[in-house]
């Protein structure tokens, strides 16, 4: 691992004891992988908590999986609206080709120089016109008959010089 002064055969265990946990699913997955990651002896203590956070993550994307994979796309697609649609539609390509990304990097190939990266951000450019289409949605009206009437009696109007002198008179009368 980088800034390691352990050797990489430690962490090629680490990483190999991780990769072949993922596939237990739920806490019993977690757990064992924690454990054997922690048989071995041979791993820096202060990455124990960088183990237990990407156990934890691998265990939130497989509940994720499965919930999706639980209902097929049609019918998904069927209960949504247009925009959400195109919302599933552009979460989905985004995690295939970061996970290709991933993939690309694992095998020593510099992604930043793969097309997967025009790629990734052709969608990145999608997902912000989705996103300023939801925000133009869900965005307030203006009442300008409204807004007028707060900003006519919000402003301060000096009262006429008479309109004081009368109030005046009137006070020192009584």
């Amino acid at each position: 691992l980088p800034g390691s002064s352990d050797s990489p055969v430690s962490a090629s265990g680490v990483a190999g004891i991780i990769g072949t946990r993922h596939h237990e699913t739920g806490v019993e997955g977690r757990e064992s992988a924690i454990m054997a990651a922690e048989e071995i002896n041979d791993y820096p203590v202060e990455i124990h908590d960088y183990l237990s956070a990407f156990a934890n993550s691998i265990d939130a994307a497989d509940e994720m999986l499965k919930n999706m994979m639980s209902v097929s796309r049609n019918e998904l697609l069927q209960k949504l609206d247009p925009l959400e649609q195109a919302k599933v539609d552009l979460v989905s390509a985004y995690t295939l080709n970061s996970m290709f990304w991933v993939y690309l990097a694992t095998q020593g190939v510099n992604p930043k120089e793969h097309p997967v990266k025009q790629e990734l951000e052709r969608i990145r450019v999608y997902m912000n016109r989705v996103k300023e289409l939801t925000d133009k949605k869900t965005a307030g009206k203006l009442d300008r008959g409204a807004a007028s009437r707060f900003v006519r009696n919000a402003l301060w109007e000096p009262k006429p010089k008479n309109a004081s002198k009368v109030a005046h008179k009137r006070k020192s009368k009584s």
